[in-house]
């Protein structure tokens, strides 16, 4: 089978990485890729948002399947341009089609289907500029701190935690009026704030049934301590333990079972990974936030620990049959540590030679932010996230350790990384 994913991330080399292990695989192709993902396929120099360019790449190089690693092609609708094209519509796509990709493409839309279907999320209303002042009077209404999500993608930066009355209405202003996130916060849910500690549960589902992969806990604050600014994620750790028996089946009867039977009853096919972003509320499972992809840093967690052929589950989603499929997980842990560049999540240089990439054991590395320097051979950074470090434990402290002793070999100019990852896991 040819493959074509898109994307060019952590999450990207991940699926990469994994898929090339499938017997069933045969030419793999990632656009555009980076200096990882030429590892085990072929970069592709398309972006994920130029169809015409993805089509003629389908075609010409008889693909047999489309994976969607990012959000955003997703929400442009790169599944029903697949759908609506006769040439293309009969390969499968792995991810949902535009419709269903709502559920992470507006807030509103999300916060409204788990109301309607009543999955237990925090409180919210939403607010555009033309309601401003009525924003901020429900603003008075609620103890902070306080909660402000841009209703549409914001490259993971979208949402606002406000210790103060006074910069909650600020920042609101700022994302109405002054289009602080773009058209991305022309509308801004204001949600009340739920106490707790987060973890990242994912499913593969083909629209009837469901599969639950691992779940993770990711680190998104750039400082030690969860302290500083919100980035795309520092690091993950799988399996998360006060994530028992008993709260999945909590998990599942009251989030995974309505969201997939919500989907059903508002004829809404979904195919592909739901990301449920939850938080544990005094034992409680809530839902922050839908994902339609698989998340990044959890996928460098969550995917080594799949045992079972990823080509096979992905051909149950394509063929509806998913059920019939048999999901196999290493029970050991894992922890990724996410290598980024100094200044992320604010302005930072890329271009930094990468070295220590051969002296490194007993892990793997997943590449985000890197590229290949073509007349040297060099690998350089090239994004703020730049190579996650990910190894196997019996225990979270082994797998932490394994993964951190690989963190300090590898060097480039800036490097930082958080050193405090699982140690609210050890309370």
């Amino acid at each position: 089978m040819n493959i074509l994913i898109l994307g060019s991330g952590g999450r990207e080399h991940t699926l990469a990485w994994k898929l090339a292990q499938s017997p069933r695989s045969n030419k793999l192709y990632i656009a555009p890729g980076n200096a990882g993902t030429e590892l085990t396929g072929t970069n592709v120099p398309v972006s994920v948002s130029d169809f015409e360019k993805i089509k003629c790449f389908v075609l010409e190089n008889n693909i047999n399947m489309l994976i969607v690693g990012p959000e955003v092609p997703l929400v442009e609708g790169i599944h029903d341009f697949f759908l609506n094209n006769k040439e293309l519509r009969d390969i499968p796509v792995i991810g949902p089609i535009k419709n269903a990709a709502m559920l992470e493409g507006s807030k509103d839309f999300a916060k409204e289907f788990m109301q309607r279907h009543n999955i237990p999320t925090a409180s919210f209303r939403t607010f555009n500029r033309n309601n401003l002042k009525e924003g901020i009077n429900y603003l008075k209404s609620l103890n902070p701190p306080y909660v402000l999500k841009a209703d549409g993608l914001a490259a993971g930066k979208g949402v606002i935690i406000c210790d103060t009355l006074e910069k909650a209405s600020n920042e609101l202003k700022a994302m109405l009026t002054d289009a602080k996130f773009g058209d991305a916060s022309s509308k801004v849910v204001i949600e009340e704030f739920l106490n707790g500690i987060e973890l990242s549960v994912f499913i593969i589902t083909d629209g009837n049934s469901y599969k639950i992969l691992p779940v993770a806990k990711d680190y998104k604050r750039i400082g030690e301590g969860d302290t500083g600014l919100n980035t795309g994620g520092m690091g993950s750790i799988s399996h998360v333990p006060f994530a028992d028996k008993d709260f999945m089946d909590k998990i599942e009867e009251r989030i995974i079972k309505p969201t997939i039977e919500g989907l059903k009853k508002e004829n809404i096919k979904y195919k592909g990974f739901i990301f449920f972003g939850l938080i544990n509320k005094d034992g409680n499972p809530y839902v922050i936030e839908y994902n339609v992809r698989m998340g990044d840093p959890e996928a460098e967690s969550v995917i080594p620990r799949i045992k079972s052929d990823l080509l096979d589950l992905f051909e149950g989603i394509a063929n509806e049959n998913l059920q019939d499929k048999e999901i196999e997980t290493d029970e050991r842990f894992t922890a990724a540590i996410m290598l980024v560049s100094g200044g992320y999540p604010g302005s930072y240089e890329k271009g930094k030679k990468i070295s220590g990439l051969d002296k490194i054991k007993d892990c793997i590395v997943f590449h985000a932010g890197t590229k290949r320097e073509d007349n040297t051979g060099n690998i350089l950074t090239n994004g703020g996230r730049v190579l996650a470090v990910t190894s196997f434990g019996d225990t979270m402290e082994e797998a932490l350790k394994n993964s951190y002793r690989n963190a300090e070999i590898i060097t480039f100019e800036g490097k930082y990384y958080r050193k405090d990852l699982g140690e609210d896991l050890l309370i």
